[in-house]
C-alpha cells in the first residue's frame, strides 16, 4: 500500500480540525501543509495495515503543540480594555442568531485548555474512538474520558454564559 495515494482523502479532515483548532484560516491551511509535508518525508514509518488517520492526527498534533509553544515565547499581549479598538467593528446585523450560536460556540471552544479542545475536537468533530484519540495524542485512554469529560462539562458551562470556576492553587 502507497500512503501516498490515501493522504488525499484525509486532507478536507485535517484542514476541519486544524480550522477549528487554531480559529485562523491561514494558520490552519499552514499547519495541514507541514502536517502532509512531514508525512510524506516519513512514510517509511507508518506501518502498514495501522490507522492512517491516527497516525495523520498524530502528526499534526505533534507539530500544534510545537508551534503554541514557540508562539507563546513570543506572543504580544493586547488589553481587551483597549481604548483604540472600536467597538462597531464588531457589530452584528439583528437577524444573525445561527451565526450567533456558531461563533459563541467557537468563542467557547477556544477558550479550552489545549488539551480539552483537542480531544473535544476529535471525537465530536473527527467522531474518532477514544482509542484512535488515545493513540493520535500519544496519552491513556482515560486520560481521553476524563479530558472529554471536563471539556464538555467547560463547554456548557460557556456556552450557557457562566464564568467556569477559577482553579485555586492551594499553598501549604
Amino acid at each position: 500500500m502507497d500512503i501516498r495515494e490515501d493522504l488525499i482523502d484525509h486532507v478536507p479532515r485535517l484542514r476541519r480540525y486544524a480550522r477549528a483548532l487554531l480559529n485562523n484560516r491561514d494558520l490552519a491551511d499552514d499547519l495541514v501543509q507541514d502536517t502532509i509535508e512531514r508525512a510524506l518525508a516519513r512514510t517509511k514509518q507508518f506501518v502498514a495495515g495501522t490507522d492512517l488517520r491516527a497516525w495523520l492526527f498524530t502528526i499534526m498534533h505533534n507539530l500544534f503543540v510545537n508551534q503554541v509553544s514557540k508562539a507563546s515565547a513570543r506572543a504580544m499581549h493586547v488589553s481587551v480594555d483597549d481604548d483604540e479598538i472600536n467597538e462597531r467593528e464588531f457589530a452584528v446585523p439583528g437577524n444573525q442568531s445561527r451565526s450567533l450560536e456558531v461563533r459563541d460556540l467557537d468563542y467557547a471552544l477556544q477558550r479550552l485548555p489545549a488539551e480539552q479542545r483537542e480531544v473535544v475536537l476529535l471525537v465530536g468533530l473527527e467522531e474518532m474512538s477514544y482509542a484512535e484519540v488515545a493513540i493520535a495524542l500519544d496519552i491513556p485512554i482515560g486520560t481521553v474520558m476524563s479530558r472529554l469529560s471536563r471539556g464538555r462539562e467547560r463547554l456548557r458551562t460557556l456556552m450557557a454564559g457562566a464564568q467556569p470556576p477559577a482553579k485555586l492553587k492551594v499553598v501549604r
